[in-house]
């Protein structure tokens, strides 16, 4: 697939099968947290394709996403890697700034060390790399295409593509998926949490809100990307 048609949409079965094609096992990655990094895997699983799978481990999951963790590695047979962030970045921060400083000036700093700097050491050692991002899933991802150039991530040197399988898909479409194939989920879904982060900046949302309403609630909403995925932050004009 040619990242110059990446507004083609195509099922997520063969963006998979397609980016699994094109990079050696050890240079291509699924990044895995959730419902529709699951249903990937499931995908990937059910096609007979081999794939490495990472997972940020922050240290402030829910008890709850550590046993889904868990019962995903055993479930698909995983050798899950957890990567984590440098113990002496963490405790420097809350050491000056105590264990909730997101609160009062953004969820940025916490996130850079605790994710991005973890990440951004395995992608280095990645060409590409495949995440469970939709389109509905926030006012930041309405332009996600299934596969672009990762302008976060990629430097001078290395240019790294990220793929999008379920870009196009709504959130209906992820859990009739993982209804009708038996699919793993974590827990706190059946408690009213749709996205879910680390346990001091996820909450459970009522009905009426939209599902990115659980994370950093208390930040505007055109600024909520962790940094993962730092290119669909939008821009605030004055």
């Amino acid at each position: 697939m040619d990242p110059r048609q990446a507004t083609v949409n195509h099922t997520p079965q063969q963006v998979l099968k397609d980016a699994l094609s094109r990079y050696e096992q050890g240079k291509i990655a699924i990044s895995f947290s959730g419902a529709e990094d699951v249903v990937l895997l499931d995908m990937a699983n059910q096609m007979g394709l081999a794939v490495d799978v990472f997972c940020l481990d922050t240290g402030r999951l829910h008890a709850q996403t550590y046993r889904f963790l868990e019962t995903v590695r055993q479930h698909y047979n995983l050798d899950l890697e957890l990567l984590m962030p440098q113990p002496e970045a963490v405790s420097e921060l809350v050491r000056h700034k105590g264990l909730y400083s997101f609160y009062e000036d953004g969820h940025s700093e916490c996130c850079a060390i605790r994710k991005i700097e973890p990440l951004r050491r395995k992608l280095d050692t990645l060409d590409a790399w495949i995440t469970g991002q939709r389109r509905d899933q926030s006012v930041t991802r309405t332009n996600v295409p299934q596969e672009q150039e990762d302008q976060a991530f990629s430097t001078d040197e290395h240019t790294l593509i990220k793929f999008n399988p379920l870009a196009d898909w709504s959130s209906a479409d992820v859990w009739s998926y993982i209804r009708t194939q038996g699919v793993p989920y974590n827990e706190l879904h059946d408690s009213g949490f749709v996205s879910i982060g680390c346990e001091p900046c996820t909450r459970a949302i009522a009905p009426h809100e939209h599902e990115r309403a659980g994370r950093w609630w208390w930040e505007e909403s055109t600024q909520k990307e962790c940094g993962l995925h730092a290119q669909n932050v939008i821009k605030i004009v004055d």
